[in-house]
């Protein structure tokens, strides 16, 4: 039985994804921790959590936090998820410091410590002394940078004008990697598409369609927008339609959520870099029950990325659009 505290505390959504018919303390179990299950992200990739440990045969029990900016309340549950003694602790902490004693506590105990989606720094990691089993998640980097050949590719190469980036959660490593990524890829393709605001929309679709808002304002001629999820791409497009100019201005998101590719395919979001989280969160598990076999994984694992198009989606022959969700 699960005990939620006020400050801990989840949400009905994630509470229904706790997974567990082991007793609390049984030592056979994997403990997953997520942002939020609100976003589409987490939820696919929990999905992906459940596959890897049906097919790979362990127990499991999953937590996850009311938003992607509830750090405390995500220390506090990954606290309360230590005294289960699980096997590792697969975490996707919401910025690179929050869950750094609960960590530390984890690698006292002797218990595996996976990093989910690469959110934690590796320098702040070896500063405090943090040895972690495993990093797996997209390159971000890359597919920032793959967000930024895409709109070269769309406008032209020697296409001229504003872009606007909008980052994520100030602090997140996830976002700065993305957001760094499309930025020095632009500047190499397309020198002629100027960003003239990067600004952080604290993965808040309200607050991206506002940031959206005023800078189309004072740059009514904005060629492109970049946010680095897909939540605040979409609250981007709201903003840009609104304005009566949609279809003028390319924007791009990352994830392949479930609500990005339904505006891909109505016309609205011109595409998104699927960081296929179904995939990162199946493999995820399976390489945390190798390790546990007394196997060896790789430090760094990337899972691929696909530029989801409406052409592409419409077409549905990709192989990699199976681990869309």
């Amino acid at each position: 039985m699960f005990k939620v505290t006020t400050r801990g505390k989840i949400g009905i959504a994630a509470l229904m994804l706790l997974v567990s018919t082991a007793p609390a303390m049984a030592d056979d179990e994997y403990g997953v921790l997520m942002k939020t299950l609100a976003n589409p992200f987490w939820g696919a990739m929990a999905e992906g959590v459940k596959a890897g440990a049906d097919a790979a045969g362990v127990k499991y029990y999953l937590q996850a936090v009311e938003n992607d900016q509830a750090a405390e309340s995500q220390l506090n549950v990954c606290n309360t998820m230590l005294e289960r003694k699980p096997v590792a602790m697969i975490t996707a902490a919401i910025n690179s410091t929050n869950l750094l004693p609960c960590l530390k506590k984890a690698q006292e105990g002797g218990i595996e410590i996976v990093d989910l989606d690469g959110n934690l720094d590796p320098a702040i990691l070896k500063a405090e002394g943090i040895d972690i089993t495993f990093s797996i998640g997209s390159d971000n980097v890359k597919a920032g940078a793959q967000g930024a050949e895409y709109m070269a590719k769309t406008l032209g190469t020697d296409a001229k004008g504003p872009v606007l980036v909008i980052e994520g959660l100030s602090g997140n490593i996830t976002g700065e990697k993305r957001t760094t990524g499309f930025a020095d890829r632009l500047a190499e393709l397309a020198p002629g598409l100027n960003i003239v605001a990067s600004l952080p929309g604290d993965w808040d679709r309200g607050k991206a369609a506002n940031i959206t808002n005023d800078i189309l304002t004072r740059n009514p001629d904005l060629k492109g927008i970049f946010a680095a999820n897909d939540g605040m791409a979409l609250g981007a497009v709201e903003s840009v339609f609104a304005a009566g100019k949609g279809g003028d201005v390319v924007i791009i998101g990352v994830d392949g959520n479930s609500d990005a590719v339904k505006s891909i395919k109505d016309g609205r979001l011109t595409a998104s870099v699927a960081q296929l989280p179904y995939l990162v969160g199946m493999e995820a598990v399976e390489n945390a029950k190798k390790v546990a076999d007394g196997g060896t994984v790789d430090k760094q694992i990337n899972v691929q990325t696909l530029v989801l198009t409406k052409d592409i989606l419409d077409e549905g022959t990709d192989p990699v659009l199976k681990y869309v969700k």
